[in-house]
């Protein structure tokens, strides 16, 4: 008679978690997939949900002073897009006027380069260096011409899927704003009657939790744009209005956006001002994200939303891998609302969880691995 072999405990556990983890990484897959095959509607669905977790107070704000909420929204949805066209309108005026100048003192540069480099300690021939030159002068001279003709048909269909998403983008916008209770009840409703509740107030949890990363997110970014613009400003840096829109944008991809952005203004200055004037730049930069570091995202990121900054900067480089930029900008916003979530399940659960993970029950320091003595 044969005997069913004996499976230690532990493989049974590591089976059983194991083939679990494969279905959901196979789930995970395939909504991956799905979003990313339609992404030319979820991106601008998942722009538009950032966006109206930044306006939905403002809309709530007139509707409590009396205001119908459809004119409500729309008055937000308008004030929203005036600003975003000002602001565009004004860096174009700013780069129409400067981009030709830094142009000609990129060329300046570059010549003051060879004629350091041929008559400076380095001694190199005249042949090979003034080729190179010419063609990076060239090139400089050109770009915006030939690059646009060589490059039209995928310029335009850029802009096609731009102006598409933006539309989608504003759309979904106005109606999450008007009518967004409706919306997530209608959601809600697809679920079986016994888990609706949870996913409501699960919902609710990763709602709240949006909000607050975006505002917080929108405070930090203001700070890091004014004082890197201001700077730039003083030091006479061209292109310093652009350079503030550049980190404002950038800044939504938490601790890293804003100081790759800010490179770029000690890159200008490099070009346009020279090595000294770039210092004093880098030092304003680097200036800046010490406040963000130590003061703005710890007040406001660890206060508002509890993402510990190790997770914000995995989260940060998972989405950079998996989707390059709109995943950095998407990844801490989803990781905040997962963190919520599962604060709120604890919660529910009877096992609500400290700021360190850990629940209310079991102190800090407690070892968690020792075994209980015998009564």
């Amino acid at each position: 008679m044969s005997t069913r072999p004996e499976i230690p405990v532990g493989v049974e556990i590591a089976t059983a978690w194991a083939w679990r983890l494969l279905v959901l990484g196979a789930a995970g897959y395939g909504l991956y997939w799905l979003l990313s095959f339609f992404s030319e509607v979820s991106v601008p669905i998942a722009i538009a949900l950032l966006g109206t977790a930044l306006t939905i107070g403002a809309v709530d704000f007139l509707e409590r002073r009396g205001l119908p909420r459809l004119l409500a929204t729309a008055i937000v949805v308008l004030t929203m897009l005036s600003l975003f066209f000002g602001l565009i309108a004004l860096v174009g005026q700013q780069l129409s006027t400067q981009f030709y100048d830094l142009k000609a003192q990129v060329i300046e540069g570059i010549s003051q380069i060879q004629d350091w480099a041929q008559n400076g300690p380095l001694g190199l021939s005249d042949s090979q260096l003034t080729r190179y030159v010419d063609q990076v002068q060239d090139a400089i001279r050109t770009f915006g011409e030939t690059a646009a003709v060589d490059q039209l048909a995928a310029v335009g269909t850029t802009l096609t899927h731009f102006v598409t998403g933006f539309f989608i983008a504003l759309f979904a916008s106005f109606f999450f704003l008007y009518e967004g209770n409706r919306i997530w009840a209608f959601f809600v409703a697809l679920f079986p009657q016994a888990a609706r509740e949870k996913v409501h107030t699960s919902g609710e949890t990763a709602w709240h939790s949006l909000t607050s990363f975006v505002r917080a997110t929108v405070l930090v970014a203001l700070t890091d744009a004014i004082g890197i613009a201001v700077a730039a400003w003083l030091l006479g840096v061209p292109l310093a209005l652009a350079i503030g829109v550049l980190v404002f944008l950038g800044a939504f991809v938490p601790i890293i956006g804003a100081l790759l952005s800010g490179l770029v203004a000690v890159l200008v200055a490099l070009v346009a001002q020279g090595p000294i004037v770039a210092l004093f730049m880098l030092a304003a930069v680097v200036a800046v994200q010490q406040l963000e570091s130590h003061v703005l995202q710890p007040f406001l990121m660890g206060r508002f939303v509890a993402v510990h900054p190790l997770a914000i900067i995995i989260a940060i480089a998972a989405g950079i891998t998996v989707s390059g930029i709109v995943g950095a900008l998407v990844a801490v916003p989803l990781v905040a609302c997962l963190n919520g979530i599962v604060r709120h399940l604890a919660a529910e659960a009877g096992a609500p969880l400290q700021e360190d993970g850990l629940p209310e029950d079991i102190p800090p320091d407690a070892d968690t691995d020792a075994t209980p003595e015998p009564a």
